[in-house]
């Protein structure tokens, strides 16, 4: 037991193990992405059959060490090189491991699965074994030449082996866990195995290159990849922060072929994004269904009738003219009110009150009897559509917090705000495209006109105003006037009409971006 107490033994096993260990990390991933292509259940087994495999090689090729000095003399000559048994091992473990290697990252690089049916296909557990016992064999023997290498101790080698060993076969399946959680990891270390292959080929000729060189290089690699995944995961801490919701939206949008942010087009999958088939999704669908995501991010203020646009009935007049006001509008419902829009006695129908001026009833009277459902400006929109539901084909009445009317919402707002507009027959469309460009509406919705130019520079959570004239209002600070031109990024805003106090229609064109003209 004296050899125990000897530093230089313990110096020389502990090297021994650490280097056992660097070289066998290789063998380790290849197992772990071998394993991969198994049944979940059998992928344990794999890897422990690969690895007790590995151990056994190198404890029978440590006993051959006699043999083992034999695998470095010259067999045979071909020309200037000279070809022992190892060279030859080496050679074909080479070309096995970069024909592997090569056919791994084409495969992860295509993104193919393993068959064209739906699911999964994998891979027949004995082809996966075989192809793991070939794989230790190269790598048993290298570790089994640098071991003899450095120790003349029998002992001492078959120690540190199984020390080795052991501690792979601990931090093989976390390790199998983290490689393939990560997929530019998996490229990596198959970019690693390519790397070690052309060496056990190189070396297979009589090319010595320094383990040193090689190890740096792949140092050097692990320390630029621990930096992207630490960018991965913070990047992945901020867009946790981010509502559920706006998540789930932009990346649905990115799919159907809408883009929602910059921040949404450098995010992971916006690159795949561009290349789906864009006939897949029509405008309208795509338009759709941005409304609907969208929704629950809109104002109440950006769906509701504004206030100028309410047809309201005054209860003050007389009969003849409430009944030629009601004739000459093609609106079904109508808030009656007393002089003034604030002073609201309730909601009728056209026909309903039709008949009752003829009866001689009461106007205010007939309209108390369906007092109006009054609902903040502060509400969300999808608390909306329930107020919607309690209101049975009626509209709600949207007021300040001092109770003054801003406007009103019935259930076609909401298939507009979501489907895009449907004029009255008094109206005419907010948007109208011609071959300048765009003429829109002043009081037009934010949301609405984002959508139609393709843009994401318009809506702003943070800001108060909810139609383009509130917007260009907001970029001026102060209300423009006819002819005034304003720009944002890629659109030109330039003023048609407007009065002293609003802005009444809009001329919108695209400016074209400095790359567009390079390229052309």
């Amino acid at each position: 037991m004296e050899f125990l107490l000897d530093p230089a033994i313990w110096g020389g096993l502990l090297t021994l193990v650490v280097l056992e260990i660097v070289l066998g990390i290789d063998n380790l991933v290849f197992i772990a992405i071998l394993a991969d292509k198994l049944p979940p259940k059998q992928r344990d087994h794999a890897r422990l059959i690969g690895l007790s495999l590995a151990l056994i090689m190198r404890l029978g090729l440590l006993s051959l060490i006699s043999w083992m000095v034999t695998l470095t003399r010259p067999l045979f000559s071909v020309g200037e090189f000279g070809f022992s048994g190892r060279d030859l091992i080496l050679l074909v473990g080479g070309v096995f491991l970069l024909f592997k290697a090569t056919m791994e990252l084409h495969e992860r690089l295509e993104n193919r699965d393993h068959s064209d049916s739906g699911h999964k296909g994998y891979a027949s557990f004995w082809v996966v074994v075989i192809q793991i016992v070939v794989l230790d064999a190269v790598f048993s023997l290298d570790a089994v030449i640098t071991a003899i290498g450095m120790v003349n101790n029998l002992a001492i080698m078959m120690t540190a082996v199984v020390i080795a060993m052991g501690m792979m076969l601990l931090a093989s399946k976390p390790l199998t866990q983290f490689v393939n959680a990560h997929p530019t990891v998996v490229v990596l270390c198959l970019s690693f195995l390519l790397m070690i292959g052309l060496s056990l080929v190189a070396e297979g000729f009589g090319f010595h290159i320094p383990k040193g060189y090689l190890y740096a290089a792949i140092g050097f690699s692990i320390l630029i990849e621990l930096f992207n995944q630490i960018a991965r995961v913070n990047f992945m801490r901020n867009q946790a922060r981010r509502p559920m919701r706006e998540r789930t939206a932009e990346a649905i949008l990115r799919m159907i072929g809408g883009s929602r942010s910059r921040e949404a087009n450098n995010s992971e999958g916006a690159a795949a994004a561009k290349h789906l088939p864009q006939e897949a999704f029509k405008d309208e669908e795509r338009y759709m269904i941005s409304g609907v995501l969208t929704l629950a991010s809109r104002s109440v203020r950006s769906i509701m009738t504004p206030r100028g646009d309410i047809s309201w009935v005054d209860a003050t007049r007389s009969p003849d003219e409430i009944r030629m006001q009601l004739l000459d509008t093609p609106h079904s419902l109508f808030p009656v009110c007393r002089g003034e829009l604030d002073e609201i006695i309730g909601v009728v129908r056209a026909k309903e009150l039709l008949v009752a001026l003829g009866n001689d009833i009461d106007v205010a009277a007939f309209a108390a009897a369906t007092p109006p459902i009054i609902v903040p400006e502060t509400l969300d929109p999808i608390n909306l559509l329930g107020v919607l539901r309690r209101a049975k084909g009626s509209f709600v009445v949207v007021t300040s917090e001092f109770g003054v009317v801003q406007g009103l919402i019935t259930p076609l707002d909401v298939l507009e705000a979501i489907a895009g507009e449907f004029p009255d027959e008094d109206e005419t469309p907010d948007i109208i495209a011609d071959d300048k460009g765009w003429l829109v509406k002043g009081g037009t919705d934010l949301h609405s006109l984002q959508q139609v130019l393709d843009t994401q520079v318009l809506v702003n959570p943070d800001d108060d105003h909810a139609t383009l004239a509130g917007l260009l209002i907001a970029q001026k600070g102060q209300l423009p006037v006819v002819g005034e031109i304003i720009e944002l990024p890629s659109l030109r805003f330039e003023i048609m009409e407007a009065t002293d106090y609003r802005i009444d229609l809009v001329r919108v064109t695209r400016i074209r971006p400095v790359d567009d003209d390079l390229d052309e």
